[in-house]
């Protein structure tokens, strides 16, 4: 059986439990392993950190949550993002950019002076 793929309104019943009829059946998928995309765990975050004004911290926790019980392309690259993203004030984006970087050897050419920054402090 495939898995089933979910999106970012799944995640966020499951998180937030303001449905709880469809939190329950969002915590049936996501704790089955249902599978999930690098995007949809940005949209997570920046819908809790833009819409529900959760701080960084607690949006990293609640996507911590959510990264022990899917499957997810380059899981390890996506769980050090996180970890950036509730260390520094980068987007989730750039987080992840530099955790390919550190993680994965990947080189990142911006123009962004603050993920620049981040990405010297990583090479340290």
């Amino acid at each position: 059986m495939s898995k089933i793929l979910v999106d970012t309104n799944v995640v966020l019943r499951y998180l937030l439990r303001d449905n709880e009829a469809q939190a329950q059946i969002a915590k049936v998928l996501i704790e089955s392993g249902a599978y999930l995309l690098p995007e949809v765990l940005m949209e997570t975050s920046h819908v809790l950190r833009t819409f529900y004004e959760i701080d960084r911290p607690d949006i990293s926790k609640q996507l911590f949550t959510v990264l022990r019980w899917v499957e997810i392309e380059n899981k390890d690259v996506m769980i050090r993002a996180v970890e950036i993203f509730a260390e520094t004030n980068l987007g989730f984006v750039d987080c992840i950019l530099v955790a390919y970087h550190e993680l994965k050897n990947s080189v990142v050419f911006t123009f962004d002076k603050k993920l620049n920054n981040q990405l010297k402090r990583e090479e340290k």
